[in-house]
């Protein structure tokens, strides 16, 4: 497939169906790929895709639109089925426009998370990462370690639904369709059996390791706005210090900015330097949103935003009795 895509790539390059191609090139260290910028036909010599391709590269779209929209005219951009749907976002929002982005679809077998990586080689430094089958093997000066690749997938990819690319100009190689999956609430589930107090001793728990690197907004696709309120002098909706309820107020805003526009792409999840779990409370707000509108975030571009719809037939008991 990598063959297929190099080829379609350096071809969209060469007729000038985008002036720019967003793919991703081998990183700096085992395991990792980082984001590449195709100009010329043989660039594309540079382009990987595995499961190492964790970043969602349409962050570029919006939170880089005044340089990239200035610099070129179309913009080429490889999508898995998550990263699909924040395309789909930014059109429904208005962010884009659709036909100056030429989207080029691929199948996601899902992509390794680093923290997982870094627990199976022990915090031991990693030489390489290789997979044969459905075993990753973690090689390191003094060990090797082989495990079943699910034990080193985002927990994102293991309860993805979608991870193709439902929205695309091409799509190369074959499509996985929609996946039925088992459980993809089941961390929901699990956190509402713990009693009120239990619940808010993990919150305060897990936030109070929060450092307010902001890693989590910068990455995620779903933030674009030009000032976040946690910038605001006025109003001052936080204290720039890292305190505990400080933190949770960021969160919990957050949370709800993202509303109805989360894909789960599991980005902020891997940016976190303190492991901070996020994505419960992330999961939390799509399952109400599911469950309240029947409505799942990039599925559709010719859908309105969920907020900002009305339907009679929605669950209104939030707000009548």
């Amino acid at each position: 497939m990598l063959q297929d895509l190099k080829g379609a790539v350096r071809k969209i390059i060469e007729e000038k169906k985008a002036d720019l191609v967003i793919g991703w090139k081998q990183g700096t260290l085992p395991g990792t790929a980082t984001p590449l910028f195709i100009e010329t036909p043989e660039e594309v010599s540079e382009l990987i895709f595995d499961s190492t391709c964790r970043n969602n590269l349409t962050s570029y779209l919006t939170k880089d639109k005044r340089k990239l929209s200035k610099d070129y005219k179309k913009i080429g951009v490889i999508v898995k089925g998550c990263d699909a749907r924040s395309v789909v976002l930014y059109a429904v929002e208005n962010q884009i426009k659709r036909e100056n982005v030429f989207i080029i679809g691929v199948p996601c077998s899902g992509v390794y998370e680093k923290k997982k990586l870094r627990s199976v080689a022990g915090g031991r430094e990693i030489l390489s990462v290789r997979k044969s089958g459905i075993i990753v093997t973690v090689k390191g000066y003094d060990y090797e370690i082989s495990v079943p690749e699910k034990d080193v997938l985002s927990d994102s990819c293991i309860f993805c639904r979608y991870p193709d690319a439902r929205e695309y100009d091409i799509f190369i190689g074959e499509p996985r369709k929609e996946v039925e999956v088992d459980g993809e609430f089941s961390v929901i589930e699990d956190f509402a059996k713990k009693s009120a107090e239990e619940r808010w001793e993990y919150i305060k728990a897990e936030y109070s390791k929060c450092i307010r690197c902001y890693a989590c907004r910068n990455v995620c696709p779903s933030c674009y706005c030009n000032e976040c309120f946690v910038d605001q002098n006025s109003p001052k909706w936080i204290g720039k210090a890292p305190e505990t309820s400080d933190s949770i107020v960021f969160h919990l805003i957050r949370n709800i900015h993202i509303a109805g526009r989360c894909v789960d792409c599991g980005s902020c999840v891997t940016a976190c330097p303190v492991d901070v779990d996020l994505r419960i409370m992330n999961k939390k707000v799509e399952k109400e949103i599911k469950e309240r509108f029947n409505y799942t975030a990039g599925l559709d571009i010719n859908e309105k935003p969920v907020m900002a719809t009305f339907c009679e037939h929605e669950n209104q008991d939030f707000i009548m009795s």
